[in-house]
């Protein structure tokens, strides 16, 4: 049996998409996930993606983790380092997404990606709180989007750049 076809059908992906600012290709979507899992050499997932607006993120944002803004993904683990199988759930503010890829001039599907990598990245164990975890998620992070043919724009807009402690925003200052 191929070595490929296993691994991506052990990694369950669904998708829940409840936003009106992107057309989302759920089957490339669904692949990103199993291609960024692939190279973090997870073999067994299971990860639900909500696509959302940015109020529903914003209240996502307030009432788990005290934050009072909207965001561009929030992750949330399900499952211990130790387990075999990954679980977590990414919610992801698909207007972000398109308001951002707008304003930075590339593609939304560019800047979508870029959250969901980010997220998986996170449930992968990678954190961006100092300045050296960050340089190595961003590392990661360029390294899968470049093999998917896309680019980071993180250092484009100066994420992790804001005034609030601990607040990440991909928005552009006005």
């Amino acid at each position: 049996m191929d070595n490929k076809a296993t691994t991506e059908s052990a990694i369950e992906v669904e998708i829940s998409d409840n936003q009106r600012f992107l057309d989302v290709d759920r089957e490339a979507l669904i692949g990103l996930v199993r291609r960024t899992l692939g190279h973090e050499k997870i073999e067994q997932a299971s990860i639900s993606l909500a696509l959302v607006d940015d109020a529903t993120i914003h209240e996502v944002n307030r009432r788990h983790l005290e934050h009072d803004w909207p965001t561009d993904v929030i992750t949330f683990p399900l499952s211990d380092p130790d387990e075999p199988v990954l679980a977590g759930e990414l919610v992801v503010s698909t207007e972000m997404a398109a308001t951002t890829a707008k304003r930075a001039g590339v593609d939304p599907w560019a800047e979508l990606a870029l959250y969901v990598v980010h997220g998986l990245l996170h449930l992968c164990g990678y954190d961006d709180h100092s300045a050296e975890d960050r340089e190595a998620m961003r590392s990661r992070e360029d390294a899968i989007l470049a093999g998917e043919g896309l680019t980071n724009t993180f250092p484009l807009i100066g994420l992790a750049e804001t005034d609030t402690p601990g607040r990440e925003s991909t928005r552009w200052p006005l």
